[in-house]
Formats: structure tokens, C-alpha cells, sequence
């Protein structure tokens, strides 16, 4: 039996952590999809979020920024009355203002990618972290990740959240060293 993180509990949690939790993502749709989902769980947990992503990928145009960066009134409505997602006007105002944000930041950067990857020199930043209690909440490069999006006009990307998202998107290898993603994520 092979010893994953402890946080993977459950199954879609067990899924995710061996498949997609700490993998390198350089793709911008699915760096803008994590940025949406991780402001989104503010406040819940993330085995809520994960139950919500399909509904989410729906809802939100496949997390096409040039589509929602466009939503209006109408369909801000819509979304507010959608049961299957987190119904928080904040939250989805925050995607719609994001999405036009991250636009900008593509537009001045080439690629969201090169921007966000900036943030630790490029590469993965290798943890070895023994127990859960040893993650931290937040980084230095959280920290001004999270300064950096908010001057550019972002909204729900405190330093947690950008933490979370580095963790999700593979910018910095969480996995505890006990666990069997580790080794198999962490770059000589």
C-alpha cells in the first residue's frame, strides 16, 4: 500500500492528490481555472470545490477568461440562481474582474504562465516536509505573489489563497516527503 499526504481522505481527495495536487501546470486555462476554484473555496474546504469543479467548468465557459471577463448583469444572475456551484456574489464578481484582469497580465506578459512561474525563479521550489503541520499557510512568494495580484487589480487572491494555488498547480512541492508524489514530483 503506498503512503500518500494525509489530507487525502476520500476518494475524489485520493484521485486528486495522485493525479493533479503538485503536478507542474504551464497551461493558462487551467492555471486561470485553479485561481477561480482556489478563491472560490475561501471560507470551505476543498472536497466541497472538487465536488463543484464540473458544475463550475459549465457554468464558467469552461474557465474561458475571454468569455467571462464579457459577463454581465444577466449572467451574473444566472450564475447566483446556479445550486450546483458556491453562490456568493463577491466570489462571482471576483472571477469576472479576474478574468479581465488576467487578460491584462497575458497581454503584458506574453502568457499568465510566465508570470505566475516568475514568482519562484521559474521552477518548482522542492519542500520536504515531513508532517501536515509543517505546510505552512503561506509563503514569502505567496506573499508577494498575493501583493503583485492585487495591485493588477485581482480580487480573492490573499496569501493563502495564492499559497493553495502554488501548491494545486505544482509551483512548489508539498507533498510530505513520506508520500509516494513526492519523489515522483521532485525535480534533481
Amino acid at each position: 500500500m503506498c503512503q500518500r499526504c494525509s489530507w487525502a481522505r476520500d476518494r475524489l481527495l485520493i484521485s486528486y492528490h495522485d493525479q493533479e495536487w503538485g503536478v507542474p501546470i504551464h497551461d493558462d486555462r487551467a492555471l486561470f481555472e485553479f485561481l477561480i476554484l482556489e478563491g472560490a473555496q475561501a471560507g470551505l474546504s476543498w472536497s466541497t470545490i472538487l465536488k463543484k469543479r464540473p458544475a463550475y467548468r459549465a457554468a464558467f465557459d469552461r474557465f474561458n477568461a475571454r468569455k467571462i471577463a464579457r459577463y454581465d448583469e444577466p449572467k451574473i444572475a444566472e450564475l447566483l440562481a446556479n445550486a450546483e456551484i458556491v453562490r456568493n456574489r463577491l466570489k462571482i464578481n471576483a472571477a469576472v474582474r479576474n478574468a479581465q484582469a488576467f487578460l491584462d497580465v497575458q497581454k503584458e506578459f506574453g502568457t499568465f504562465d510566465r508570470y505566475v512561474w516568475a514568482f519562484v525563479g521559474g521552477r518548482p521550489r522542492q519542500n520536504h516536509r515531513r508532517r501536515l503541520q509543517d505546510v505552512p499557510a503561506r509563503t514569502p512568494q505567496s506573499d508577494a505573489l498575493s501583493k503583485d495580484l492585487l495591485t493588477r487589480g485581482f480580487t480573492f487572491v490573499g496569501s493563502t489563497i495564492c499559497y493553495a494555488f502554488m501548491q494545486a498547480t505544482g509551483m512548489v512541492n508539498d507533498h510530505l516527503v513520506g508520500c509516494f508524489r513526492h519523489d515522483e514530483l521532485s525535480i534533481a
